[in-house]
C-alpha cells in the first residue's frame, strides 16, 4: 500500500503543473524545518485510498549541490522504499539532460514511474519519443503527458500503482552518461517540422495571455448569439403562440367563470387592466407555463446549443483548463465554469449541472456562487430595465458588485468549509467540427432533462406565491422588515413588498418598483439586492434537492447576510 507519492524532477519541467493536476485544490505549503525551502503537499485518491502527495524542489541529480536539492533528496529517503511511489517528471524536449536523475532513481531502487511531460511541445519541435521502447529500456512505467492541457494525467494516476523497484546494476558517472546516450539513440527520433494552424490555435487557447483574449472573444460572441437566438424564439415563436392562440382560450374560459374566488385566483391570477398578463397575473395556467416555455426555455435552448457546440468542437475543455488556477482559489476546478456559464442562462440548469463536480463541498460552493453572484437572463433584463436610463455607470456597478462577491465569497467558503475537493481529471480533445446529428441528440436530451426537472418546480413556485398573495401574507412581511429596509438600505416602506416578492419572482418585483419614483441611487441599491437574492422560487427548490434541506438553509442564510451587508455598505458609504 502506497503511503506517500513524491514528485521529483529537474527545475522547469512542469512539475508544479503536474502536481496541481493530480491533487485536490486544498494544497498546503510549508517550509521544510530549519530552511526557507517551501514544500507543497496535496492529496490524491487511489481507489478508496487517500494518499499524500509531495511536490519536491527541483533537482538535477541525487548528488545535491544546493540547499533545495538537499531537502528534496532527504525527503525522498525519509520512508522505506516499499511505502512510496516516485513520479519522475521529465521534460520531453530535453530527454538526455533529464535521464541522469531518472537512472539514479532507478538504480537506487526507488519505485519509479516516469512522466514524459510537455509531449505537445516535443511534437511541435519534431521530437518523436517511442514511449514503449523507452519503457523497455528503463524497465519502469513511462507515460506521455501534457500537464497544461491534462492529456495523459488520468493514465498517469492509473499506473502509479505499477511503480516497482528496479534491479539495474550500479554504474559509474561516466557509464551513466554512456547508458543515457544509448537510451536516447534507441528511443528518440528528430525531424524538422512547423506547427499547423490547428496546433497554433490549440496552444494559444490554453496560454494565459492569448487564452484569456480568446476566451473573452468567444464568451462575448456566445452570449450575443444566445441572446439573438433566445429573443428570436420568443418574438417569432413563443409570444405569438401564447398571445394569438393560448390567451384567447383562457379568456374564453374566464368569461364563463361566474365566481372569481380562490380557484380563479389560483389558476388565472389577477387581471391587469382587465386582461390576462402572462408576466404579472401569477396564475398556474397563465404565468407558470409562460415563465417555463415563453421566457426561460428559449434562452435555455440557445444556451445548451452554444455550450454543446463549444464542448464538441473542443473549446470548452480548454476554457476549463485556462480558468483552473483561478477557480482553485475559490475551492473549485476549471470544469466548474460549465455550471457557471449555464447559470447565466438560467440558474436552475446551472445548479443542476453542479452534479459534474465530485464532492459535496464543491457542489455547495458552486451552487451558492451561482445563486448569489451569477445573474440569469431575466435578472439581467431586470437590471437593464431598472438602471439603463441612468447610464452605464449604474448598470456596470451592479455587475462589479456581483463579480467581487463571487471572488470574495469563493475564497471565504474555500477557507472555511471542511471537506476534501479531489482533482477533476479532464482529457483535452483536438479541435474538430462535431457531427450535427450528435449535436442535436445531445441538445434534445439536455432540454428534455431540464423540462422534467424544472417544470414541476416552476408550477409549485407560482402556486406558492399565489397563495401568499391571496391571503395577504406579504402585508405581515412588510411590517417586520420595513424598519430594516428603510433604516439600512435607505428605501421607502413600499419597497419591502417588491423586495420580498423579488426573492420569488424578479420581473414582478421590477413592476412593483417602477411606480415608487425611486432615485437612481435607490434603484441601484434595489437592483443590487434583487440580483444578490436567489432569482426565483425554482432556485430554492433545486438547491434543496441538490444540497439537501440543511444545505439550502445554509445557502439562504448566507444570501440574507450578504444582502444586508452589501445593501448597508452601498447606502452608508459608496452612494452617500
Amino acid at each position: 500500500m502506497i503511503k506517500k507519492i513524491y514528485l521529483i524532477g529537474n527545475p522547469n519541467v512542469g512539475k508544479s503543473v503536474v502536481f496541481s493536476r493530480i491533487t485536490g485544490v486544498q494544497v498546503i505549503s510549508s517550509n521544510y524545518p530549519g530552511t526557507t525551502v517551501e514544500i507543497a503537499k496535496g492529496y490524491l485518491r487511489l481507489d478508496e485510498q487517500k494518499v499524500e502527495v509531495l511536490d519536491l524542489p527541483g533537482t538535477y541529480s541525487l548528488d545535491p549541490s544546493s540547499g533545495a536539492e538537499e531537502v528534496a533528496v532527504s525527503l525522498l529517503r525519509e520512508l522505506p522504499k516499499e511505502d512510496i511511489a516516485v513520479i519522475n517528471i521529465v521534460d520531453s524536449t530535453n530527454l538526455e539532460r533529464n535521464l541522469l536523475l531518472t537512472l539514479q532513481l532507478i538504480e537506487e531502487g526507488f519505485p519509479v514511474i516516469v512522466c514524459m511531460n510537455m509531449c505537445d511541445d516535443a511534437s511541435h519541435r519534431g521530437i518523436h519519443i517511442d514511449i514503449g521502447r523507452l519503457e523497455e529500456l528503463l524497465k519502469a512505467p513511462v507515460i506521455s503527458t501534457c500537464a497544461v492541457t491534462g492529456a495523459g494525467i488520468k493514465l498517469l494516476i492509473q499506473r502509479v500503482k505499477e511503480a516497482r523497484p528496479s534491479l539495474r546494476n550500479k554504474l559509474t558517472h561516466q557509464e551513466l552518461w554512456l547508458e543515457i546516450g544509448k537510451i536516447v539513440e534507441q528511443s528518440q527520433r528528430l525531424e524538422h517540422r512547423h506547427h499547423n494552424f490547428r496546433e497554433i490555435l490549440e496552444d494559444a487557447s490554453v496560454r494565459p495571455v492569448t487564452g484569456l483574449l480568446m476566451a473573452s472573444g468567444v464568451i462575448y460572441a456566445a452570449f450575443k448569439f444566445v441572446r439573438f437566438i433566445g429573443e428570436g424564439i420568443i418574438s417569432h415563436i413563443t409570444d405569438p403562440i401564447f398571445l394569438n392562440f393560448y390567451q384567447p382560450v383562457l379568456e374564453n374560459l374566464t368569461s364563463h367563470w361566474q365566481e372569481k374566488g380562490f380557484w380563479y385566483h389560483l389558476l388565472i391570477g389577477d387581471l391587469i387592466d382587465g386582461k390576462i398578463d402572462f408576466k404579472q397575473s401569477l396564475g398556474v395556467l397563465t404565468t407558470a407555463p409562460y415563465i417555463e416555455f415563453g421566457m426561460v426555455l428559449p434562452y435555455v435552448v440557445s444556451f445548451y446549443f452554444i455550450l454543446s457546440l463549444l464542448e464538441d468542437i473542443g473549446y470548452l475543455p480548454r476554457l476549463a483548463i485556462l480558468l483552473d488556477n483561478l477557480l482553485h482559489r475559490l475551492g473549485l476546478h476549471g470544469y466548474a465554469v460549465i455550471p457557471v456559464l449555464l447559470g447565466f442562462g438560467c440558474n436552475v440548469p446551472g445548479i443542476l449541472s453542479t452534479r459534474v463536480l465530485e464532492s459535496k463541498r464543491e457542489r455547495f460552493i458552486a451552487a451558492t456562487i451561482i445563486s448569489i453572484g451569477v445573474p440569469c437572463v431575466p435578472l439581467q433584463a431586470m437590471i437593464f430595465g431598472l438602471l439603463g436610463k441612468f447610464g452605464g455607470f449604474y448598470v456596470g456597478g451592479v455587475y462589479l458588485v456581483l463579480f467581487s462577491l463571487i471572488i470574495i465569497l469563493g475564497i471565504i467558503l474555500n477557507r472555511t468549509l471542511s471537506g476534501y475537493s479531489p482533482e477533476f481529471l479532464l482529457e483535452i480533445p483536438p479541435y474538430r467540427f462535431p457531427p450535427l446529428f450528435m449535436l442535436w441528440k445531445k441538445l434534445y436530451f439536455r432540454i428534455k432533462g431540464f423540462l422534467i426537472e424544472a417544470l414541476p418546480v416552476v408550477l409549485l413556485g407560482v402556486l406558492f406565491i399565489n397563495i401568499l398573495l391571496y391571503y395577504k401574507l406579504f402585508d405581515f412581511v412588510t411590517g417586520i422588515f420595513a424598519p430594516v429596509v428603510h433604516g439600512l438600505f435607505g428605501l421607502p416602506k413600499e419597497a419591502v413588498v417588491a423586495l420580498s416578492i423579488g426573492f420569488l419572482r424578479k420581473d414582478v418585483a421590477v413592476g412593483m418598483l417602477m411606480p415608487l419614483n425611486l432615485s437612481a441611487n435607490q434603484l441601484f441599491i434595489s437592483a443590487t439586492l434583487l440580483a444578490i437574492s436567489f432569482p426565483c422560487i425554482a432556485t430554492f427548490v433545486v438547491l434543496a434537492k441538490e444540497l439537501g434541506f440543511k444545505g439550502m438553509i445554509k445557502a439562504t442564510s448566507l444570501m440574507l447576510f450578504i444582502s444586508i451587508i452589501i445593501g448597508s455598505l452601498l447606502h452608508f458609504t459608496i452612494l452617500r
